[in-house]
């Protein structure tokens, strides 16, 4: 929809070859056009939006809102900010770009959009997110250990468990596994579309554990920005090809943490026992509450050391204040067992079985997992003991 009939024409006619699709278009502004009672009967909808106009983006918002997840929304627009393009990401614009734009990058979007959001729900695996509230806090670690968790928890382990390392610039999950970075962003950044199990497969790289990995090299001067849509066309794809899948994200908020943290199954924010590391996670929290109440961020204090008796030093119940209804819960620390781990490529429970951090991390992530086999040998008692009363 929108006022300028020429090119929602070409656009309709780049759309011909698509014999799957119908394009209707409505030759009206989105004020008027946002009320029609079609477009919640429709798959998408592409909107021309005049920037000029502050009551088109009252009404963008409006129609987005009353379309919901059933309908997703891609935007055109003759100009916008970083400031406007976030506003986008917050009120769940499926896509937007940029005037003039050649139609059939507007039906590349839209191919996309519908691609990614196709898929049965059910078939899609839970996707855990970790993302640091500063630097240097241990978040590669968590999110590396909790994938081997979920691995080794899995019935089956072959294939069941993708780490997805979004540190685009300084990613070390690759170095962390002694593994290759196969992600090649560089041939795939302006061909999204490209994108497909085929090609991702060839992108994985694989852990003797039976971790799969993926991740890119990292571009520590790298200032160019990924778009959102190789990002999204990427977790897509891993999750509907992975029971689980964990995603160490950066600290820098990029165009598409939004997306990546809203499409995520749980978020942890991690951080470390200190005051401005509390405090910064707990801004982080109730900014992400706030801005998307059904994310509820968790936050995960990395490093705790034991407060000694009569010592100094941040206690778990501090923590616990500090973080005002977010705290999920501690892991020690262990530097030594860590820095052997990471040299060495491989995960913290092989280096010394029954460590303190990864047995703190499985109550976390899995605590059903814990909680099963914490009842195992107490059910397993109640049987012999009812069995020797029975022969009494």
């Amino acid at each position: 929809m929108g006022a300028d009939k020429p090119l929602l024409d070409a656009i309709a006619a780049a759309f011909q070859p698509v014999a799957a699709l119908k394009v209707d278009t409505i030759n009206e502004g989105i004020v008027r056009a946002a009320s029609r009672s079609e477009l919640d009967k429709s798959v998408l909808v592409v909107v021309d939006v005049d920037s000029s106009k502050p009551e088109n983006f009252v009404a963008l918002q409006s129609l987005v809102t009353r379309l919901g997840v059933a309908v997703p929304v891609v935007v055109l627009v003759d100009s916008f900010d970083d400031a406007l393009a976030r506003w986008f990401l917050q009120i769940r614009v499926a896509d937007f770009l940029r005037k003039p734009v050649e139609p059939k990058e507007v039906m590349q979007a839209c191919l996309r959009v519908l691609q990614a959001t196709s898929r049965v729900p059910e078939v899609q695996g839970q996707v855990l997110a970790f993302l640091p509230a500063a630097g240097g806090v241990g978040n590669t670690t968590l999110a590396i250990e909790t994938a081997m968790l979920l691995l080794h928890e899995a019935r089956d382990a072959v294939n069941s468990t993708c780490l997805v390392d979004l540190d685009l610039r300084a990613g070390a999950c690759a170095d962390y596994l002694d593994l290759e970075s196969r992600l090649d962003l560089g041939e795939i950044g302006p061909f999204p579309e490209r994108l497909d199990a085929q090609l991702l497969e060839v992108m994985l790289s694989r852990h003797a554990s039976g971790l799969t990995l993926l991740a890119a090299r990292g571009r520590p001067v790298d200032r160019q920005a990924i778009d959102p849509a190789v990002v999204l066309r990427l977790l897509d794809l891993v999750s509907s090809r992975f029971a689980n899948v964990v995603v160490d994200l950066p600290r820098s908020w990029e165009p598409w943490t939004d997306h990546v943290l809203v499409g995520s199954s749980r978020v942890y924010v991690v951080t470390d026992m200190t005051v401005p590391g509390l405090r910064l996670a707990r801004r982080l929290s109730s900014d992400l509450s706030g801005r998307y109440p059904e994310l509820k961020p968790r936050v995960i204090v990395n490093r705790a050391e034991p407060r000694k008796l009569f010592g100094t030093g941040l206690r778990r119940a501090d923590a616990e204040r500090a973080l005002d209804g977010f705290f999920e819960g501690s892991v020690t620390n262990n530097y030594v067992l860590v820095r052997e781990a990471i040299d060495r490529g491989i995960p913290l429970d092989e280096v010394k079985p029954g460590n303190k951090i990864t047995t703190q991390l499985k109550k976390l992530v899995l605590p059903q997992s814990v909680a099963k086999a914490q009842a195992a040998p107490a059910a397993e008692a109640g049987k012999k003991r009812l069995k020797l009363l029975w022969a009494r």
